[in-house]
C-alpha cells in the first residue's frame, strides 16, 4: 500500500507516484534540496486551475443555465480561494504537502491562497494522469461540481 492510499480514497483515483510527488513540491522545499524548479508544483498549479474551473463551467451548463453574466457569477461562488482550500483540507492535502522551511515554521498552509494553489496542482496532477473526465469525477467527489 501506497503512502497515499490515504488521499487516493478521499479522491476515488489514483496519481503515478513521480507525478503526485511533484504536485506535492513546493519551490521553496525544492530549492533547499536542489530540486530542479521544472519538478514543482508551479506548473501544475497553473493547468490544475484551468481544469477546476472548464469542469465548473461546463456543470453549469449542464444544468442549464446559457446566460454569460449567470455563468460567471456561478463560476466565481463555485471556485474561489475559499472553497478551493476548504477542498484542500477536507482530504488533509497540507499534510502531504513537502513545505519548505520558512514556510513550515509560518505554517504557511494556513493562508486560503497557498492551500488552493496545492489543491490546484492536484487537480492539475489528475488531469495530466487520467484526463478530464477522471478530474470532474474526483470534483464531484468532493462536491465542487
Amino acid at each position: 500500500m501506497t503512502e497515499y492510499q490515504e488521499l487516493f480514497d478521499k479522491i476515488g483515483c489514483t496519481i503515478e507516484e513521480t507525478l503526485l510527488e511533484q504536485a506535492l513540491c513546493r519551490t521553496a522545499y525544492a530549492r533547499e534540496n536542489a530540486i530542479p524548479l521544472s519538478r514543482t508544483m508551479d506548473y501544475l498549479a497553473v493547468l490544475g486551475d484551468a481544469v477546476i474551473e472548464i469542469s465548473v463551467i461546463q456543470s453549469i451548463i449542464d444544468a442549464g443555465i446559457t446566460d454569460k453574466g449567470d455563468i460567471t457569477r456561478q463560476k466565481i461562488d463555485k471556485v474561489n480561494m475559499s472553497v478551493l482550500r476548504k477542498s484542500a483540507e477536507d482530504i488533509d492535502l497540507p499534510s502531504l504537502v513537502h513545505w519548505g522551511k520558512g514556510e513550515l515554521g509560518m505554517h504557511i498552509w494556513t493562508s486560503g491562497r497557498v492551500s488552493a494553489e496545492c489543491f490546484e496542482a492536484l487537480m492539475g496532477a489528475v488531469y495530466l494522469d487520467s484526463g478530464l473526465d477522471t478530474a470532474r469525477k474526483v470534483l464531484n467527489r468532493l462536491g465542487l461540481i
